[in-house]
């Protein structure tokens, strides 16, 4: 898929907003946002994570305000959702899509 884009904050960071297919739900799509200081180091993060074949084509779909919000106030500064998008369907972070365990501290319920 190539639907994708990218906005360049005020601070010189970028947003970039790609389609993906779902890694366990063939035909379906995400939209994958991810925070960081240029285009080549936010595909670099995905492909990190062992999503191999992510690439920017073009500007057609850059994220929109809702969407850049969403991830800036995520403290991994990597999310996602299906599209097309569920309206009661909110932000989740990569963790949960890959099927690995999140890095992020939760407190403990007693």
């Amino acid at each position: 898929m190539s639907d994708g884009g990218f906005v360049q904050l005020p601070d010189g960071s970028v947003v970039v907003a790609l389609a993906l297919p779902h890694p366990e739900a063939p035909g379906r799509a995400v939209r994958v946002l991810v925070h960081a200081a240029n285009r080549a180091r936010a595909l670099t993060r995905l492909r990190n994570l062992g999503l191999r074949s992510v690439y920017l084509r073009g500007n057609a779909a850059p994220p929109t305000p809702d969407e850049i919000s969403a991830v800036l106030h995520h403290p991994e500064g990597v999310v996602w959702r299906s599209t097309p998008a569920v309206v009661t369907e909110g932000w989740h972070p990569m963790a949960r899509l890959l099927g690995r365990p999140s890095r992020i501290a939760r407190p403990r319920v007693a």
